[in-house]
């Protein structure tokens, strides 16, 4: 297994355990902080910072019961467990984290009164902005390196990628950095202006954050579920190394799904070279199937021969060799890691 793809899974792991240890330790000091000051958009942070550690905790299960390899059970892996798990943490983040701030400020909307202990309120924010932006750039470096090398902007490669435990650290950190801002704006504005609603106005404001943050993983999660296409990139890289390979002449079908994280199974059509007879195919296709399994990408590779009439696939760009093949190999550029598909 090239080094790369023995990187890729430890990388999400540690990216999810630093974003959990954040969490929990910016979750503890906003619950005392809204305790102690009354604070709604307080409040609705150490809702948001609850969610979010429990979603770790989902996410850190995802990891673990994703990784698991393919039995009999399962022929395709557990790859899509993944999914479950993290559709698990984004429900999670909708009714912990987007539902109750929501409410907290509907409720706090008639609250009168000037703002009280707001130095404690600022000092938490500022030790949660700097937990929150070390989970934030931990997250970002893993997504950066995945789209640098899939040359597309980093937000671009977040949405895209199969990986779904790092799209969810990813997109609730920059939420939580976001609605940091949002607390200290309604704690600010609440404290120079004596009126109230501009606190519960903040809670409001980052519960609507967090919704649009949980619809957008609901529905990412959702797609991978039910069967997401790869991207016409890798199927043009799949079927440039498939044409690479001594044994095949042409392929005239070819399919790719997303079975988990990095995870494709892959069916083509081919016409193998020569002309031998069936024993000697059959045995041929399935030593192309088994070269195509060693790589850590394709859980499983499904083959059968072409029909004489049908017409060969060719790769849709400019007839040139893609840009994601480099030096024999196929870099993963439908799901942001930097593994090959080896001959």
């Amino acid at each position: 297994m090239p080094s790369s793809e023995k990187q890729d899974r430890p990388e999400s792991l540690l990216t999810v355990v630093i974003a959990f240890a954040a969490n929990l330790l910016v979750a503890v000091a906003k619950t005392v902080a809204s305790m102690l000051t009354g604070s709604a958009s307080m409040t609705a942070e150490a809702a948001h910072s609850w969610a979010d550690t429990g979603n770790e905790v989902f996410l850190l299960v995802a990891e673990r019961r994703g990784a698991k390899q393919r039995d009999r059970k399962h022929p395709l892996g557990y790859g899509r467990e993944t999914y479950i798990w993290s559709m698990f943490a984004a429900f999670g983040l909708f009714t912990a984290g987007a539902v109750v701030s929501i409410w907290h400020g509907i409720t706090e909307l008639g609250e009168t009164g000037p703002a009280e202990d707001v130095v404690l309120n600022y000092v938490v924010l500022a030790i949660a902005f700097v937990l929150e932006g070390t989970s934030f750039l931990q997250a970002y470096r893993q997504a950066h390196g995945a789209a640098t090398k899939r040359r597309v902007p980093v937000l671009r490669h977040v949405l895209q990628s199969s990986n779904p435990t790092l799209r969810a650290v990813f997109a609730e950190d920059a939420a939580a950095l976001v609605g940091l801002v949002i607390a200290f704006l309604g704690v600010f504005l609440h404290q120079v202006t004596g009126l109230a609603v501009f606190d519960a106005i903040g809670s409001i404001a980052v519960g609507l954050l967090l919704g649009v943050v949980a619809i957008v993983l609901i529905e990412r999660n959702r797609r991978f579920l039910v069967g997401e296409a790869t991207s016409p990139e890798l199927e043009d890289a799949v079927l440039t190394e498939l044409l690479r390979r001594d044994e095949v002449e042409r392929v005239t079908y070819l399919h790719l799904e997303f079975v988990g994280p990095s995870r494709v199974f892959l069916v083509a059509a081919v016409d193998l070279t020569g002309n031998e007879d069936e024993e000697h195919v059959a045995v041929r296709l399935r030593r192309v199937e088994e070269s195509l399994e060693t790589s850590q990408y394709i859980e499983e590779a499904v083959l059968t021969l072409s029909i004489p009439g049908d017409a060969s696939l060719a790769a849709r760009g400019d007839g040139e060799v893609p840009a994601i093949v480099r030096d024999g190999t196929v870099e993963d550029v439908a799901s942001g890691g930097a593994g090959t598909l080896r001959a």
